[in-house]
């Protein structure tokens, strides 16, 4: 079996010293990196010390150096964001309504400190949902079903003023509050439906009733009209005989006019167009001496 080369003693000291060389510069370059944090644009961060708790310093973005496991970075997103929120409410009336709320919201970033020993990193989730069925039931018990739908506006200005009050006792900024949606129950949307109708069948009545006043009318003025003709016809008559003959004439000119239209072929004499002139005179003339 063949005999291994013996290896020079300095090289082997310069092996040994390359290797502790290599695992102390690794050693630092990782006590280097674990001693250095970044902050991101739009975010902001305090740091914990195990001996002296969270710091009251806030750091806006940047690179900053700390000391491996006795400090460690606290980091916040401290942009506006957007949560809607729904709260299920009742009103003055005793009508329950569902109301969406939207919100644009932030922590204030010069109270992080506070902010993570109250509350946490997770602020606006414990936060938010809480004060804003508080307020919503508070604003909205001031409100009937009715009021809640033509006082909208007002309604979304009273919560958005009372939730940005009680946001700031969390350290919270809410840059923008508003009322999205207000749905009520399927048995209020069916009576309001039903009313609705009933409003349009009483309308249609009152219109009936108004038609018939008036059609009514119009017969009492036909009547009289028709009553003043007969009463103006009686006197022309006996006045002037002549008036009957031109009825009848007229009469005659229509019943020829209506018959020439026909399919049938009629022969008319002057009973039937009613023309027995003499007749009329005699008519006409009775009762004269």
């Amino acid at each position: 079996m063949p005999k291994m080369p013996k290896v020079p003693k300095g090289a082997a000291r310069a092996g040994s010293f390359l290797g502790k060389l290599a695992i102390g510069l690794g050693a630092a370059g990782t006590l280097i990196y674990q001693s250095l944090y970044t902050v991101e644009p739009g975010h902001a961060s305090v740091t914990f010390n195990r001996i002296t708790g969270v710091s009251d310093t806030v750091r806006g973005e940047g690179t900053y150096i700390l000391i491996p496991w006795l400090m460690w970075p606290i980091i916040f997103d401290v942009r506006t964001r957007p949560k809607q929120i729904t709260s299920r409410s009742g009103t003055k009336d005793l009508q329950m309504v569902s109301l969406s709320i939207r919100i644009l919201s932030r922590p204030d970033s010069r109270s992080l400190k506070t902010i993570y020993e109250k509350l946490g990193q997770a602020h606006d989730e414990v936060v938010l949902p809480s004060i804003v069925n508080e307020t919503c039931k508070e604003v909205v018990a001031k409100f009937d079903a009715q009021q809640l739908l033509s006082k909208r506006q007002l309604v979304s200005l009273m919560i958005a003023d009372r939730l940005k009050e009680r946001a700031q006792n969390f350290n919270l900024i809410l840059e923008d509050v508003a009322l999205v949606d207000l749905d009520f129950t399927r048995e209020f949307r069916r009576a309001v439906e039903e009313k609705k109708v009933a409003q349009q069948e009483a309308q249609r009545a009152a219109y009936l009733v108004t038609r018939a006043k008036q059609e009514k009318e119009g017969k009492i003025i036909q009547a009289e009209a028709r009553a003043k003709e007969i009463e103006l016809i009686g006197k022309a008559i006996k006045k002037d005989p002549g008036f009957v003959r031109l009825r009848r004439i007229e009469a005659a000119a229509d019943i020829a006019n209506t018959v020439s239209k026909g399919a049938n072929k009629m022969y008319l004499d002057s009973e039937s167009l009613m023309l027995n002139l003499e007749g009329v005179d005699r008519d006409t003339s009775y009762g004269k001496k």
